[in-house]
């Protein structure tokens, strides 16, 4: 037969003190003495003692632990935000519980339901490219529990969120093309069901705008920014007699596709083709050329959505107004952008 686990009454009787001593002292209670501590700590673990999360939760109503939700672990920009919150929520004694939605709503929904089952305190989320129905993530549905959206958030839903400066990153990139003198610029963008390309592309359209270059619909594509997608839109721009002399990706995966196309197609990179991209992780330094690209500082986005849900938690207000926080862009200009 399997043996049972350990409980803190086994060490309770190991130690010759009370249950409720031996789990203020377990909990690092400040009325329980340092001698004390030690001594149940080696008790413990003499006799193989596991501490269960989820029990301490049902007792005291408090997990904490804040449930995290993300796209893809494996983009580089969630991937230091994701370190950045837990990092950050470490120092206020919570841990953190990363969930994936792989861009699947259906997925997100089931993932706010198991957050829920093991009572999380908190959650923190960046939704995936197709989400329209955030009903799941209102009060109610969630039992009063707090939640942050992070980069992509709702368009139309009252909400706290922490995002990057998506319109002026649009802006940036498309005014400094322009004043490289390219005039005819493809902008490759994610589907604009999410909010972080609506705001791209409206800062494309007004630096198009302050330089008098009407925008052209033929040189705009929306899809998720993969390398397959990214080839059929070069393919496209590149069949007709017209083809753009700049390329402003949204991402840095589509960046890098734009660079490799243009090499097996002897167009030159900056000479014929000047080329950016969005995000600023560790391949754009590595390319040849260099990639020309927008540092979203998501170490900020990721310690400022931390701090967030944190406030919220502790905070003896109703947190009826919701807090919107806007963290800075830069653009980082490199070989792939400029004159030769």
């Amino acid at each position: 037969m399997k043996d049972q686990p350990v409980t803190i009454k086994d060490i309770a009787s190991e130690v010759g003190m009370s249950v409720s001593s031996i789990s203020r002292a377990l909990s690092d209670h400040p009325h329980i003495s340092e001698e004390t501590k030690v001594k149940v700590r080696a008790a413990a673990e003499k006799l193989g003692y596991r501490y269960n999360a989820l029990a301490a939760a049902l007792r005291s109503s408090k997990s904490k632990t804040i449930g995290l939700i993300v796209p893809r672990i494996s983009m580089p920009f969630q991937s230091a935000v994701i370190t950045a919150i837990q990092n950050r929520l470490h120092t206020y004694g919570y841990n953190v519980m990363i969930c994936q939605s792989n861009e699947s709503p259906e997925l997100e929904k089931k993932l706010v339901d198991l957050l829920l089952a093991i009572q999380v305190e908190g959650l923190i989320v960046s939704s995936t490219l197709y989400t329209k129905d955030y009903s799941v993530f209102d009060r109610s549905s969630l039992g009063g529990i707090p939640v942050v959206f992070y980069d992509r958030v709702p368009k139309d839903k009252a909400c706290h969120k922490i995002v990057g400066d998506e319109f002026n990153g649009g802006y940036q990139v498309t005014k400094h093309l322009l004043e490289q003198g390219c005039r005819v610029i493809a902008h490759i963008s994610g589907p604009l069901s999410c909010s972080i390309y609506q705001h791209r592309l409206s800062g494309y359209k007004e630096a198009l705008n302050e330089f008098g270059v009407q925008y052209n619909e033929d040189l705009v594509f929306f899809h998720e920014l993969n390398r397959e997608n990214t080839l059929a839109s070069c393919d496209e721009l590149f069949k007709n007699e017209v083809v753009p002399d700049a390329v402003f990706a949204c991402n840095d995966t589509a960046a890098l596709t734009v660079i490799e196309y243009a090499g097996k197609n002897n167009i030159s990179v900056p000479g014929d083709l000047k080329v950016s991209g969005y995000s600023n992780d560790n391949r754009v330094e590595i390319s040849r050329p260099k990639i020309t690209s927008v540092e979203q500082f998501p170490h900020l986005m990721g310690d400022g959505a931390a701090k967030l849900i944190m406030d919220l938690i502790q905070s003896t207000e109703n947190n009826k107004s919701y807090i919107s926080l806007t963290t800075s862009i830069e653009l980082i200009k490199r070989e792939s952008s400029l004159k030769v």
